[in-house]
């Protein structure tokens, strides 16, 4: 029996066994951010410990910053001003590298590892935030971790972990008019459920999936921890290496060629062993869209909301919540609903693609009358990268504000906030209550282009109707 890309990946990082299913793991790649770094530090300074392997860890700022005014300091959040000054002066004192705001490479974590090329195929890869399993997309096996952990990376470069399970989750139909990444992840968590990956590592894969560009690819990735799996992954191929080639990090020449071997033997064997398999047919699949509090209650555009009564026993006080804190009934479709806010960005969707998605949507139209809306490009490179296509001024033009590169709305710990009761349709990953940084406040994930057609319409709108083609 063969093994999978997971097992390969974790079987050459394993630096020793300390159970029958817990190993420690040498960390290859080690990603840094302002909010969960500055308590681990400390711990290495009261320890008198130096970061074991410098280089081996990479820091940026993402969460608090503004994304209008961001280079005025201080913040007026003086705990988001001591975070971000902390990091300023743990990166120096312990010499790490750092993409700061003076820096063009800043940006969020989970988009400026890739796109620098720090992120590579058949990595172990740690972070300090919930979507790690973003880098999944490249071929590694990448876990989010908190506090006590980044203390423990910085100070022995490796963690202590179980060992997953892998599920294989194959995506098989044809792909419609306007059914984008964000679709096709949403759907698979509606359909294993928020909690169906817990002791589970998720290989993607199928035609669909194979199918995707690396920055579709890293949205799917990205929302795996949203279906209770640890991680998420993609096997390497050509697309990979294609995007890989020239960026920074990563190898040139000679020695590209050497490490594109190395990633191809890294991946799933075609008789790998699995502990579960699941095919996923989108064939006729709608654009879709959260209508609850968590990313596994989901909707078809075109599909009536669901029964709690229809629903699994252990979901209907979950669904009933969901129903009482959105406002919403049993029965009705979300297409019409009022939108109060519409955000693309976050590390779910704020690279280029997203933006282009959009734009496509929002050129030569204008956003409805009281809606706000937010467009905020995951890096610099992003940013600048859209400027020079022009999609800026298809943003400005139709009514967005164009903003610097941050997390922004997708947690809200930083100036961009719902307020009161606000409806927002959102590009971000969560829908819990309040994590747009109001407790009333109330969201609707789905694709960017889904997201600019609300903007335009005022309210939940089907993209397909802004788009040509068959359906």
């Amino acid at each position: 029996m063969g093994k999978s890309l997971f097992d390969k990946v974790w079987d050459e990082h394993k630096v020793a066994a300390l159970s029958e299913t817990r190993d420690q793991l040498f960390i290859a790649l080690h990603l840094v951010h302002e909010v969960t770094s500055p308590q681990a530090f400390q711990a290495l300074r009261e320890r008198g410990l130096p970061v074991k392997y410098p280089e081996r860890t990479v820091a940026t700022v993402d969460h608090i910053v503004p994304t209008e005014q961001q280079l005025v300091r201080p913040y007026g959040d003086s705990l988001a001003e001591e975070m971000l000054q902390a990091l300023e002066n743990n990166t120096r004192v312990f010499g790490l590298p750092f993409f700061g705001l003076d820096s063009a490479a800043q940006g969020i974590v989970h988009i400026i590892g890739p796109e620098n090329g720090l992120t590579q195929p058949g990595m172990t890869i740690a972070c300090g935030d919930s979507h790690t399993s973003t880098h999944g997309a490249f071929g590694a096996v990448a876990f989010g971790i908190g506090t006590s952990q980044v203390r423990d990376v910085l100070a022995t470069q490796t963690l202590a972990l179980e060992r997953l399970q892998v599920r294989r989750i194959d995506v098989v139909g044809r792909r419609g008019l306007g059914v984008y990444a964000k679709d096709i992840i949403l759907k698979i968590i509606a359909t294993l459920g928020v909690k169906g990956g817990i002791g589970y590592a998720y290989e993607y894969g199928g035609p669909v999936i194979e199918a995707l560009s690396m920055e579709e690819r890293m949205t799917v990735c990205n929302m795996s921890i949203e279906g209770g799996a640890r991680a998420g992954y993609i096997n390497p191929d050509q697309t990979t290496f294609d995007y890989l080639q020239g960026r920074p990090f990563v190898p040139a020449g000679d020695d590209f060629a050497a490490a594109v071997r190395r990633w191809q033997a890294m991946t799933s064997d075609d008789d790998a062993d699995y502990a579960d398999r699941v095919t996923i047919d989108i064939t006729g699949m709608a654009p879709q869209l959260t209508w609850g509090i968590n990313p596994g209650q989901v909707t078809g555009i075109d599909e009536p909301l669901p029964e709690p009564d229809n629903c699994a026993e252990e979901e209907r006080d979950g669904v009933r919540k969901a129903y009482e804190h959105m406002g919403f009934r049993p029965g009705r479709r979300l297409a019409g609903e009022p939108v109060d806010v519409a955000f693309v960005g976050s590390c779910t969707n704020g690279r280029l693609a997203d933006f282009r998605a959009a734009a496509t949507i929002l050129k030569g139209r204008r956003v409805a009358p009281g809606v706000r809306a937010l467009a905020v490009p995951g890096s610099r490179s992003v940013k600048r990268r859209a400027e020079e296509e022009g999609l800026d001024e298809i943003f400005r033009a139709a009514g967005f504000d164009w903003r610097e590169p941050g997390c922004s709305l997708c947690l809200a710990m930083n100036p961009d906030k719902l307020s009161g009761r606000q409806l927002c349709a959102s590009s971000s990953n969560r829908n819990f209550i309040g994590r747009q940084g109001a407790p009333l406040g109330r969201t609707l994930l789905m694709s960017p282009a889904m997201v600019a057609a609300a903007a335009v319409a005022g309210e939940v709108a089907d993209v397909r109707d802004f788009l040509e083609g068959p359906r």
